[in-house]
């Protein structure tokens, strides 16, 4: 699989991921799939509800999920996935964010690095339910990661 991120969307993340530093920053993004690509139009950030340490763990309450399926409806987009930050780690899935991903979702990982983001991935559950990493178009530099 592929993801193809608008810039309008990649700035968003980017933002969300900076102004949220020292703590996780966490959202949806939405758009389309056409075949083996996702085309990212669409991200909006939602509040970390995570109780105590965030800049370790996010949480997304089942509120903001409702909310990310109607706006999906609403605007005739599918939810392809959640982004959110890692401050001061890599952009790499942890033991937690594998126990709490689901299958179909693609997870974008934003690493912030002394408030400044400096790496995006993204990953998607293969079939043994493993975390394989996606490529992705960045369409603010046109370049694929």
């Amino acid at each position: 699989m592929e993801l193809e991120i608008d810039s309008e969307a990649l700035v968003t993340m980017h933002k969300d991921a900076t102004a949220s530093y020292p703590n996780e920053c966490c959202g949806f993004f939405y758009g389309y799939e056409k075949g083996e690509l996702r085309h990212v139009t669409t991200a909006v950030p939602v509040t970390n509800s995570k109780e105590g340490d965030k800049r370790r763990r996010f949480e997304i309450s089942p509120q903001d999920y409702l909310r990310a399926e109607q706006y999906a409806l609403e605007n005739e987009l599918t939810l392809l996935g959640i982004y959110h930050s890692h401050p001061d780690h890599p952009a790499k899935p942890s033991e937690h964010d594998l126990k709490q991903a689901v299958p179909y979702f693609s997870y974008v990982i934003i690493a912030v690095d002394n408030g400044e983001t400096s790496n995006i991935t993204s990953w998607q559950l293969n079939k043994r339910g493993i975390f394989q990493e996606e490529k992705i178009k960045n369409l603010l530099t046109d370049n694929v990661n």
